[in-house]
């Protein structure tokens, strides 16, 4: 038995935040039916394989929703649905007859997580996720994202909204809608509380949290924690070293060494890799 065995899901959303939140609601145990554009995702020309991955167990049904036998078609499913993923700006699903309001008095135990960029205001402004990160002060330009914060952190933040709606409605509440917002997901809150702002104590001002480079390669040093940071001064046989100081004794060795080495005294030390999977 999986917890959301007997539960069937209707995603709409395309991109990555709804496929993301998806194949995590599929692992625990939910039928989903994912009814896409007829030109598909455009996750699926970017990243086939990923797209596959998050689809497996998936039923992918192409449909132009401007007709009127799609239209049918959808109705039926979302007769049949606990919940509906959306990821469109919600004047697009006013359109398409899919507020809120439409589907609650159409299909009463339906509960629906619409993922939008932003609330009003400017709820019809459209963005994705390096605007999102933009706008947040999370880039240094001209280097794009090497990871996807906004959409990943929405996808979680969908998940969670899913299943507390499925659980209210199974506990006997009314089926309610969820608005999971991208662009106020709280990425940004580590830096907007200086933690890593530069200066801060995770953006370099702590000498035991760093990136140093290595006679080969560079390391990422987290001995955060009083017991770490103590131990790596002792075996360095160091005292309350500066940044500087442990930068010297970095180059002694190259970052797969310091690695080995971290590793056999169990701490929080590692090579940068370059891409995922080195």
């Amino acid at each position: 038995m999986q917890p959301l065995d007997n539960i069937r899901i209707l995603t709409l959303a395309i991109n990555l935040p709804g496929p993301l939140a998806v194949a995590q609601l599929v692992r625990l145990g939910a039928t989903v039916v994912k009814v896409e554009p007829l030109e598909g995702d455009p996750l699926a020309r970017g990243a086939p394989a990923w797209y596959e991955e998050l689809h497996r167990g998936v039923e992918v049904v192409p449909l132009n929703l401007k007709d009127a036998a799609s239209r049918s078609r959808l109705s039926t499913w979302l007769g049949q649905s606990d919940l509906l993923i959306t990821a469109s700006r919600l004047s697009g699903l006013r359109r398409l007859g899919l507020s809120w309001p439409e589907l609650h008095a159409s299909y009463p135990r339906l509960c629906q997580v619409a993922l939008v960029g932003y609330g009003p205001p400017r709820e019809e402004l459209p963005g994705h996720d390096l605007t999102y990160q933009a706008e947040l002060g999370l880039l240094t330009p001209p280097q794009l994202p090497r990871a996807l914060m906004a959409d990943w952190a929405g996808a979680q933040m969908a998940v969670t909204a899913a299943l507390t709606l499925i659980l209210a409605r199974e506990r006997g509440r009314e089926a309610e809608y969820a608005e999971v917002r991208l662009s106020e997901t709280g990425i940004e809150q580590p830096l907007r509380h200086g933690l890593t702002a530069p200066g801060g104590v995770l953006g370099g001002a702590f000498p035991g949290y760093n990136l140093y480079p290595a006679r080969e390669g560079w390391i990422a040093v987290a001995t955060l924690e009083p017991h770490f940071w103590n131990q790596l001064q002792r075996l360095l046989d160091l005292s309350s070293p500066d940044c500087e100081q442990l930068r010297a004794i970095f180059q002694a060795r190259t970052a797969s060494e310091w690695e080995s080495w971290a590793e056999e005294h169990g701490l929080p030390i590692v090579s940068v890799r370059s891409s995922p999977g080195q």
